[in-house]
C-alpha cells in the first residue's frame, strides 16, 4: 500500500487547465483515468487527508504509485480523450458498464448489389442500416418473417445465394413468395434495392404510406373480382399490422429519442436504455456497474453516454436524449454528442407529458434490473471471496490471490506440443490476457520439460519488462538477463497465432506478460510443480506462490512437499482451482487441435511460389491427387487450364524435392489406405487424418 504523499506532485507543477489524468500502480499499469476542467483543483482533492476521502477513492490513491496528466484545449477534448483512454487501458477503478451480452440488431446490407436482411451483432459496418437493438434474436426473426410477405427481400447467406444462382433454382422462400428470388433473375438488382429501401422505410416508422397503398390495391382487386389477389393483400395488411403491434406507439409526432434511466445504491448502479424510433420503442438494453469511485448520478449518465455513443455517428445518435440527471457541466457533453451526430442534439430531463411517463417506465426497469442483479450477484461475490480466502489459507499465503495464472500442456502422442496460460482475476476469467505457447526447446513428449520452458519464458518476459520500465534498484536485474525465447501468442478466444510484438514503454496497458500473478497453478502433480518452481528459482523470483492440481484425486501439490494438500470436496477453494485448471485444459486443447488441423490441411503445393489456391485446386482436380501429380510430366501439367510452362516447371521441381508422406493406415484393420481409393482431391502425400484411428474414446485418450 503506497502513501499518496510519496508521489504527490510538487506545488505549482500541476497546470490550472482542462486535461485528463492517469493514476498508475507500482507495475506502471493504469488504474484510473479522469478528466477535469482544472487539473490543479481536481488532483488536489486526491492528496488530502485519507480520512476525508471516500473509501473507494482512498483505496485507489493508496494502490496508485504515480500520477500523470495531459493538458488539452477544451473540455470537449478532455471528454474525448478520457473515453479513448478508458477504452484503451481498461482501468480497474473506473466505472465500466458490464454488458453481459452482445445485443442483436436487424441489419439490411444496403452496401451489396442484392441487399440482405439478417441478424447482426458486434461492430457496425459501413453501408449497413441497423434497427434495434433487440432484446432477443428471435424477436427480430419474428418481425422479419411477418414483413417478408410484403417486402420479400433476400435473407439467404452468400453461399446459398451463389448455389441457387448456379443451379437456377431458388430456395424454399423463393417458392413460397417470401423472397423475390434475385438469385435466379426474377427481379432486377435496382428493383430489389428499391424493395430493401422500402423495407427500411417501414422499419423507421413510415408505415402509413404502405398500409394505405395495400388497402387501395385490395379494394381495386375486389372490385375487379380478383378475389385471390385481394385475399393475399388482406393477409399482407394483417402481417404489417401485427408487426406494428409488436412495438406500440409511445411518443407522438414520430419522435426519435433515447431514454436513459439510472437506479443506484452505495455499491452498484444499473442503467436502462429505451431506443425510441418513429415514436415506437425499437430496442432496449441495460448495464450494471460497480461504483468503484465516488460518483454522482450525473457522472453515471455521462459515462453511459460515452458507452452508448463513443463508437457511433450520424443517425445512430438521436436528435433527443432524455436523462434523469444532467452531467456537470452539460455543455461539453452536449457539444460532443452534436459532433457525433453532425447536427443538433437535445440533452435534457423530461418534465411532463408522455416523455416523463415513459421515463418513469424506464426507471422502473432500471430498478428491477438492479434488484435482479443483486439477487444473483450477492451469493456470487460471497462465494468467490470465500474461495479465494480458502485457497490463501490452504496454501499458507499472506493474502488472497487476486490474480491467478494456470498453465497446461497439450499434445497428441508427442506431436504439436503446445501450452496455455489462462488468467483469473478476483475469481473471474480475464480472457483478454489468455496466452498460448508453442514448445520449441525440444522435440517429443515431456510434460515436465515443457512446463519448465513455458514458466521460464513467461516470467523471463515479465522480468525483461520490469527492467525496461526501470523498476530494478541499483545492482538488481533478471537472473538470466531477460532474454526472450519467443513463440508466445496473444490468445483471447480466436486470436491470431502471431508473435507477440515488443512492449511499449509507459503505455500502461495490461499487455502480454507485464503483470505478475500472486499464484501460479499448473495442471499436474509433484513433477510439474517442481519444474515450475525450479524455473522461478532460476530466474530469481521468490514472491510468487506455486501449486499444482492433479486430476486423478484432485490433490493440491506444493513445492518441496512430499504430501499433497487435500481440500474438502465441498470446498469453494477447490471448486475455483478446478475451474481454473479446466479452463486452461480447454484452452490448450483447442489450440493444439487448431495446430494439428492446420498441419493436416497442408500440402507440398503450399510451398510452390506463385501458386495460388485456385490453381492448386485445379491441379488436384485434374490429376486426382498429389501422388499422381508428382508422377506427371511437365507437358502433362501444362494441360491444366491456367498453368503455364514456367509454373509447371516450378511445380515439378517443388514436388520432386518434397519427400512423400507416409501412407495412412487404418488402425482397426491394419490396412494401408491407398490414396487412389479416396475421393478426388484427397492425397496420401499431404499430411492428413488417418481414415480410422480407433474409437472416438480411444482417440480422445491419446490427446493430452
Amino acid at each position: 500500500m503506497a502513501d499518496p504523499s510519496s508521489y504527490r506532485p510538487r506545488p505549482g507543477e500541476i497546470p490550472d487547465s482542462p486535461g485528463v489524468y492517469r493514476f498508475r500502480d507500482e507495475h506502471r499499469r493504469v488504474i484510473y483515468v479522469g478528466k477535469a476542467k482544472s487539473l490543479r483543483q481536481r488532483l488536489a482533492n486526491y492528496f488530502q487527508d485519507l480520512a476525508n476521502l471516500h473509501p473507494r477513492t482512498r483505496t485507489m490513491v493508496t494502490t496508485a504509485a504515480s500520477v500523470e496528466w495531459t493538458v488539452v484545449s477544451t473540455e470537449v477534448e478532455a471528454l474525448q480523450l478520457e473515453y479513448s483512454w478508458i477504452k484503451e487501458y481498461d482501468p480497474r477503478f473506473n466505472v465500466k458498464y458490464r454488458d453481459d451480452k452482445s445485443y442483436p440488431y436487424l441489419a439490411v446490407t444496403m452496401n451489396e448489389e442484392f441487399p440482405r436482411v439478417q441478424v447482426m451483432r458486434g461492430h457496425k459496418k459501413k453501408g449497413v442500416r441497423y434497427f434495434g437493438p433487440y432484446g432477443h434474436a428471435w424477436a427480430i426473426r419474428d418481425t422479419v418473417d411477418l414483413l417478408l410477405r410484403v417486402f420479400p427481400v433476400r435473407t439467404c447467406s452468400a453461399g446459398v445465394f451463389k448455389n441457387a444462382a448456379r443451379t437456377g433454382r431458388p430456395c424454399l422462400l423463393g417458392y413460397i413468395g417470401k423472397c423475390s428470388a434475385p438469385c435466379v433473375g426474377r427481379i432486377t438488382p435496382d428493383d430489389h434495392w428499391d424493395l430493401a429501401d422500402e423495407f427500411c422505410d417501414f422499419m423507421t416508422g413510415r408505415t402509413g404510406t404502405y398500409l394505405r397503398r395495400l388497402e387501395r390495391q385490395m379494394a381495386d382487386a375486389a372490385e375487379e373480382m380478383e378475389y385471390e389477389r385481394a385475399a393475399r393483400l388482406r393477409d399482407d395488411i394483417g402481417a404489417l399490422k401485427k408487426a406494428m403491434e409488436k412495438s406500440a406507439v409511445v411518443l407522438a409526432d414520430a419522435t426519435d429519442a433515447d431514454l436513459i434511466a439510472v437506479a443506484e445504491d452505495e455499491l452498484e448502479a444499473a442503467v436502462q436504455i429505451f431506443h425510441v424510433r418513429g415514436g415506437r420503442v425499437r430496442g432496449q438494453r441495460g448495464w450494471v456497474t460497480d461504483k468503484v469511485e465516488e460518483i454522482t448520478t450525473g457522472a453515471l449518465v455521462e459515462h453511459a453516454l460515452q458507452q452508448l455513443y463513443g463508437e457511433e455517428s450520424g443517425d445512430a445518435v438521436p436528435k433527443e436524449v432524455l436523462v434523469p440527471a444532467l452531467p456537470d457541466p452539460v455543455e461539453p457533453v452536449q457539444q460532443w454528442l452534436t459532433e457525433r451526430r453532425g447536427s443538433g442534439v437535445s440533452l435534457r430531463i423530461p418534465q411532463r407529458g408522455d416523455k416523463k411517463a415513459l421515463m418513469e417506465t424506464v426507471q422502473r426497469n432500471a430498478q428491477q434490473a438492479l434488484v435482479l442483479h443483486k439477487t444473483k450477484r450477492a451469493s456470487d461475490l460471497t462465494t468467490r471471496s470465500r474461495a479465494l480466502e480458502e485457497i490463501a489459507e490452504a496454501l499458507d499465503l499472506d493474502s488472497a490471490p487476486l490474480r491467478v495464472e494456470c498453465y497446461d500442456i497439450s499434445h497428441l502422442q508427442g506431436d504439436d506440443v503446445v501450452a496455455s496460460m489462462v488468467v483469473f482475476e478476483d475469481g473471474l476469467a480475464r480472457k483478454s490476457e489468455y496466452r498460448r505457447f508453442q514448445i520449441k526447446g525440444f522435440e517429443g513428449q515431456d510434460d515436465v520439460r515443457s512446463m519448465h520452458e513455458v514458466i521460464t519464458r513467461r516470467f523471463r518476459r515479465y522480468l525483461a519488462e520490469k527492467e525496461k520500465t526501470g523498476e530494478w534498484s541499483d545492482g538488481e536485474g533478471p537472473a538470466d538477463g531477460g532474454q526472450h525465447t519467443g513463440g508466445e501468442a496473444a490468445a483471447g478466444d480466436g486470436a491470431a497465432l502471431t508473435e507477440a510484438p515488443t512492449l511499449k514503454d509507459e503505455d500502461g496497458r495490461p499487455k502480454r506478460f507485464a503483470y505478475p500473478p500472486q499464484l501460479v497453478v499448473v495442471d499436474g502433480g509433484q513433477p510439474q510443480v517442481a519444474a515450475a518452481q525450479r524455473a522461478l528459482d532460476e530466474l530469481g523470483i521468490d514472491d510468487i506462490a506455486v501449486c499444482g492440481l492433479a486430476k486423478r484425486l484432485e490433490e493440491v501439490w506444493l513445492p518441496h512437499e512430499d504430501d499433497p494438500v487435500v481440500l474438502p470436496r465441498t470446498s469453494e477453494g477447490l471448486y475455483l482451482l478446478q475451474r481454473v485448471r479446466d479452463e486452461a485444459h480447454r484452452f490448450a486443447i483447442t489450440y493444439q487441435r487448431a495446430k494439428r488441423a492446420k498441419r493436416f490441411r497442408s500440402s507440398p503445393l503450399d510451398d510452390v511460389p506463385g501458386l495460388g489456391e485456385t490453381r492448386k485446386q485445379a491441379l488436384i482436380k485434374h490429376f486426382g491427387s498429389v501422388k499422381k501429380l508428382r508422377s506427371a510430366t511437365i507437358d502433362q501439367i501444362c494441360e491444366v487450364p491456367g498453368i503455364g510452362r514456367k509454373t509447371a516447371e516450378t511445380v515439378a521441381v517443388a514436388l520432386a524435392g518434397a519427400a512423400p508422406a507416409a501412407p495412412a493406415v487404418n488402425t482397426a484393420t491394419g490396412e494401408i489406405m491407398d490414396d487412389d481409393d479416396g475421393a478426388p482431391g484427397t492425397t496420401a502425400d499431404a499430411p492428413g487424418e488417418p481414415v480410422s484411428a480407433g474409437t472416438p474414446d480411444e482417440r480422445r485418450g491419446q490427446e493430452r
